[in-house]
């Protein structure tokens, strides 16, 4: 079962095909090097034998850029700019839709360069209430200007715009970006334009460091994603289709970036409650997401899971994938004595090994 969707169209870029190449490579490869680590194994929530509580009392309701998701969760940046991706898009989007959970899609470039792929993007018809996300990388937002990722915002109906950092993929890219000037001052300008509760800033699997944080803050930032070290590695993807010097030194950083629980402690640390913070980066199940939470988090997102789930059995898949998503992360609330969400930061939790090391060094 699909989502309806518009007649087909030809596509032929170098964009595009590129969009195609990381779809099959993210469902075939390993792409999460066996050096990669979230760090969550690292994290021990403590177990309450008499929670006092009804599984039917549990309240996952969570607020994300002027709307109220049923289950703090996002679907983070799927995909976009040919017909296999946007039929990826659609039907992702339209289970989001059905859990009341975010959707993201995947970079907007293709579209920026040509108008007519929006609608590999679009999936605002079959997803009319939940929060869609746009979705452009700096380099491109700096080139675009602020009228030029507005026009984007615009083209998906979008509730907020995610600026994505990618620097270590774009290096290892053979046709990547090598200049990442300007990234603050156009951010900057897109708070203006937007409004600081519709732009979002996050990594791609490399993580987000206090320092910077504290900068994204200073320029009217207010909602990071820190998309940490331990799951899907754009520097082993793009490793995996380079050649010669671009394979062997993506081989060399494929296990590159900051854990994402490290990231998301020490960003939280840094930047005090006034910021939502979404955890991915490797997130795989809804007992990380609850981890990520007493770490600090809001909300949690992934990705890859979901888009494999999709590729398995469609639609059904899809849905059974968040179902078992979302009954973990209530599950670990009941198991630890928690109504909501967010009071899962008041409960204790141990915290050991090498993640207390980096929390100890950020």
């Amino acid at each position: 079962m699909s989502a309806t969707n518009p007649p087909p169209m030809p596509v032929d870029d170098t964009t595009a095909r590129r969009k195609d190449a990381h779809l099959d490579l993210c469902a075939t490869e390993e792409v999460a090097p066996v050096e990669n680590a979230t760090l969550f194994e690292r994290v021990f929530l403590v177990h309450c034998a008499m929670p006092e509580l009804s599984f039917d009392q549990l309240d996952l309701t969570t607020p994300l850029f002027g709307k109220r998701l049923k289950a703090p969760l996002l679907v983070t940046g799927m995909t976009g700019g040919t017909e296999r991706a946007m039929q990826v898009n659609r039907d992702v989007a339209l289970v989001a839709e059905e859990f009341g959970v975010a959707f993201g899609v995947g970079s907007q470039r293709a579209m920026a360069e040509r108008p007519e792929l929006t609608r590999t993007f679009a999936v605002r018809d079959v997803a009319p209430s939940t929060v869609i996300i746009g979705n452009i990388g700096l380099v491109q937002a700096v080139r675009l200007g602020v009228d030029g990722v507005h026009r984007l915002f615009e083209g998906v109906s979008a509730d907020a715009m995610a600026v994505h950092l990618n620097p270590g993929q774009e290096l290892t890219q053979p046709e990547g970006d090598r200049d990442f000037r300007g990234g603050y001052a156009i951010l900057g300008e897109l708070v203006k334009r937007l409004g600081a509760d519709r732009v979002l800033v996050k990594e791609t699997g490399c993580g987000i460091s206090p320092d910077v944080a504290r900068r994204l803050v200073e320029v009217g930032v207010r909602n990071i994603d820190v998309s940490g070290l331990g799951g899907t590695s754009w520097v082993r993807v793009e490793q995996l289709r380079a050649e010669g010097v671009a394979r062997e030194v993506g081989a060399q950083f494929s296990g590159w970036g900051i854990p994402t629980a490290a990231a998301v402690a020490s960003v939280r640390k840094a930047v005090g409650p006034g910021v939502t913070l979404i955890a991915a980066g490797g997130m795989r199940t809804g007992l990380d997401v609850a981890k990520a939470i007493t770490l600090g988090a809001d909300i949690g997102g992934m990705a890859l899971p979901l888009f494999r789930a999709h590729q398995e059995g469609g639609v059904a898949k899809v849905r059974e994938a968040m179902t078992t998503i979302v009954t973990a992360l209530k599950q670990a609330l009941v198991l630890t004595g928690c109504r909501t969400p967010p009071e899962l930061r008041q409960k204790p939790r141990v915290v050991t090994g090498e993640l207390k090391d980096w929390m100890a060094a950020l």
